[in-house]
């Protein structure tokens, strides 16, 4: 993202800065409730908070991460990725704002769905992702920026596995592990994938420029990126259609292995002494070790295993590098130096600790609870530290310095 393009054409907006941009309402509001809904969930299961919705709590758990705090990350991302893609003015202000509360309307919407239709709710919690995706299309469009279409593409992916996920609790089905969350999730590591394939070597690249000579990662999109691409796709799809299967392990075992290789290619090992870089490659690290895991607990059999298995994507991978593309980008955007101090690299092993600690729990069932709750209070520190410390920076003017 090129942070002063956007800033010169959005000098008209004379409101709160928060309105400024859409990375600064969506990834304050998608941390706050990454955080908050984490305290809810661990509530629910200790029983002392019931919330008045259809969703029993693992499913709404499940939906709130996916396509709540997803939802709202990728929207901050593309709103302020797109203008420079396309050369066209931000949105910006009151519209900026009204798209806003609708997803707060659809976080609301999945809270109280006791009170509401199965239908009424399904379109409040839609009405954010399908208007997100009109607008972002005729942004595109309008912009001549066809090649970025693919990306469009994946985000309508993730509004049919929203709708997939609001029909089959509907029906009275265990939606946390039904075909709305398996679309979804593929979809997320697939743009974890395409967006991270861009940037994770781009940002390496001028980073280690930046420091003298040396090896450089490979260049971004080449053959083999396509070809471990291509691969990770058709093991998603066929985890999606049968995820117990043997094929689908099997291939999910083999993209995690190329997805491991193109990881190498990128000369992570060479940036330790910069947080805000390796932490792209901690993030994406996670998408093929959840491939590999998930794949070797199909081939076994072990359907808790699976379960477990999917929080090194969920957790590890669209947590992390969510949280990497957070911090970089609001530093870019507000005019900070782009380097990571203690407290975000704090933040970042706190959602590493969150994701294994949350992995094992599969594995002794005795003390699952307790490393429920433990996973849980780290994450809830990582994103709720996340919010302490950059939401001055979303809700104050562009430093001119």
């Amino acid at each position: 993202m090129n942070a002063v393009g956007t800033m010169e054409r959005s000098r008209a907006w004379r409101g709160p800065a928060i309105l400024s941009y859409g990375f600064r309402p969506f990834f304050l509001g998608g941390a706050i409730w990454a955080a908050l809904a984490m305290v809810l969930w661990l509530a629910m299961l200790a029983g002392a908070v019931e919330l008045p919705t259809r969703l029993d709590p693992i499913s709404w758990h499940a939906h709130e991460f996916l396509f709540g705090y997803l939802g709202a990350i990728i929207a901050g991302f593309l709103l302020t990725a797109v203008p420079n893609w396309t050369g066209r003015l931000p949105i910006a202000g009151w519209p900026l704002g009204g798209l806003f509360l609708l997803w707060l309307s659809g976080r609301v919407a999945i809270a109280t769905s006791a009170f509401w239709s199965p239908a009424t709710v399904a379109f409040v919690d839609l009405a954010f992702p399908v208007l997100f995706a009109l607008v972002i299309a005729r942004e595109i469009v309008a912009g001549k920026n066809r090649r970025n279409l693919m990306v469009l593409g994946l985000f309508a992916a993730l509004v049919a596995g929203n709708g997939t996920f609001h029909w089959e609790a509907a029906r009275g089905d265990f939606a946390a592990q039904g075909y709305g969350l398996r679309i979804g999730l593929a979809t997320a590591i697939m743009l974890i994938g395409l967006i991270g394939g861009r940037i994770v070597p781009s940002y390496t690249r001028n980073w280690l420029v930046k420091r003298g000579a040396g090896q450089l990662p490979s260049p971004p999109m080449g053959r083999f990126d396509k070809v471990a691409l291509l691969t990770l796709l058709a093991a998603l799809l066929v985890w999606i259609a049968r995820p117990d299967s043997s094929v689908a392990g099997s291939l999910l075992l083999l993209a995690g292995l190329a997805h491991a290789a193109r990881l190498v290619r990128w000369a992570g090992f060479r940036t330790g002494a910069e947080p805000l870089v390796w932490v792209l490659h901690a993030g994406y690290a996670f998408v093929p070790l959840g491939a590999i895991v998930v794949g070797f607990s199909v081939l076994s059999t072990n359907l808790a295993g699976v379960t477990a298995a999917q929080h090194l994507w969920m957790a590890g991978g669209i947590g992390l590098m969510t949280l990497a593309v957070m911090t970089r980008a609001t530093l870019g955007h507000t005019g900070q130096e782009l380097t990571a101090g203690p407290a975000t690299t704090a933040i970042y092993l706190l959602v590493v600790a969150a994701t294994l600690v949350r992995l094992t729990s599969g594995a002794f069932a005795d003390v699952a609870a307790i490393l429920h709750l433990v996973s849980g209070l780290a994450w809830f520190c990582a994103f709720f530290g996340f919010a302490l410390i950059y939401g001055r920076l979303l809700i104050a003017p562009r430093s001119r310095s």
